[in-house]
């Protein structure tokens, strides 16, 4: 009898050591993101937006209610290991940002990636994990060539640029004060920007539009004087950005100055959504458009993205959570429902269960879309996007119309605010 006691003893001591090993665990995820450069006031909001989606999955926060994944206890298939992100900057470039990955996986050891905003990044990062076959959730980049690749490891919960365009286009559609026929697309030359261009040309087509002037810049450059003159003699109808946050605001001081302003212009979101492009010269672009996937008014109908609002704002020095931030947030909930459904750190067994991600709309509380559901290239099916326009401190958003909250807008056309 002794005996059986001492054996029954020592198997629930193992038991309990193994459990609070589990319990005690972390599951590694690499973060690629530009942290510093031009873009590092985008790199830190989408910084800030991770840790929260973090802190919603490894802390309890009972002021929360139905947000999928923010379970408060780590992840319950992995006997409650937390979540740990290591992050990495790229700098805002390819090459930095393939080393990067190479460190992350080979030596920081992480289960899986996640970012990395600028699509030409995340084309080189997640070349790596498709080589190192390491599951890779990218939330924000858009552009289409990412999930035409083959790839089996890359996974995408946000819409790509041939949807946002598409939408763009329907929202044109709507507009019976002002002509919108005649487009010109201004875009940096890299996997966002050219891609973006495309899109333009063909989804302009299919709605009986013409393009007018299609203007490439080179990203980061001093000076869009020469661009703004072409925009300027084109005379466009409906003027489309693909430009991060220094672009953007370059190209709004250089037009104003030049006092020139299209008719409409709308931005294919990216730097015109950032905070520092809003506070620095939002205040001149009343009126500006820009496609998105998410906005603040919406809370009046998910409540819960106003407290999540509330809660990344606390964090991040006042700032908002945006289009950017809040499709990192969502990602992030999502790969670690992935990771918690295989209930492993398999490589294969993740990207199994990414591959069968299948939320609702109910599920997927942070954005307005149907739900995550990956196709066989990695894409969300069920994501769209939004159009809004910069009214006072902020955006509201415009169409579709079942989220529009302010019925005196759309305000067009667009006019500089002195």
């Amino acid at each position: 009898m002794k005996n059986l006691l001492t054996v029954l003893f020592a198997a629930c001591a193992l038991a309990f050591a193994n459990s609070a090993t589990a319990a005690d665990s972390v599951i590694r995820i690499g973060a690629i993101y530009p942290l510093s450069g031009a873009l590092a006031s985008t790199g830190s909001e989408l910084k800030g937006a991770i840790e929260l989606a973090v802190d919603l999955i490894n802390q309890p926060h009972p002021e929360l209610k139905g947000v999928p994944g923010a379970t408060g206890s780590g992840l319950a298939h992995l006997g409650g290991a937390k979540i740990e992100v290591v992050f990495a900057d790229s700098q805002g470039k390819p090459e930095i940002g393939q080393a990067e990955a190479e460190r992350l996986i080979d030596q920081e050891h992480v289960v899986a990636l996640i970012g990395a905003y600028q699509s030409a990044v995340t084309k080189t990062t997640s070349r790596i994990a498709e080589q190192r076959g390491v599951p890779y959730l990218n939330p924000e980049s858009s552009s289409p060539e990412l999930t035409e690749r083959g790839f089996k490891w890359f996974f995408r919960t946000t819409p790509n640029d041939e949807t946002f365009i598409g939408n763009m286009m329907q929202f044109l559609d709507t507009l019976k004060s002002v002509p919108t026929k005649r487009i010109a697309v201004v875009y940096e030359n890299t996997d966002f920007g050219v891609n973006t261009a495309k899109a333009v040309e063909r989804f302009a087509k299919q709605a009986s539009r013409e393009v007018v002037a299609s203007i490439p810049y080179s990203a980061g450059t001093a000076s869009v004087n020469s661009e703004t003159q072409k925009l300027a003699a084109a005379k466009p109808d409906v003027a489309i950005f693909a430009s991060y946050t220094s672009d953007a605001i370059l190209f709004v001081r250089t037009m104003r100055e030049t006092n020139y302003a299209p008719p409409v212009l709308l931005a294919n979101d990216a730097g015109f959504i950032d905070s520092r492009f809003v506070s620095e010269v939002g205040p001149q672009v009343q009126g500006v458009l820009t496609r998105d996937v998410w906005a603040n008014d919406l809370y009046t109908m998910k409540p819960v993205t106003k407290q999540l609002n509330d809660m990344f704002k606390a964090r991040s020095g006042g700032k908002e959570l945006n289009g950017n931030s809040a499709r990192s947030l969502q990602g992030m909930l999502v790969l670690a429902q992935a990771i918690d459904r295989a209930g492993s750190t398999k490589p294969e067994a993740i990207r199994q269960a990414l591959a069968a991600t299948d939320l609702s709309a109910d599920q997927v509380v942070i954005m307005p879309w149907a739900g995550v559901k990956f196709d066989a290239n990695g894409q969300n099916e069920r994501g769209q996007g939004l159009i809004l326009q910069l009214v006072d401190g902020g955006y509201a958003t415009v169409w579709p119309e079942r989220y529009k909250q302010r019925q005196d807008l759309p305000t067009v056309p667009f006019a500089w605010k002195r």
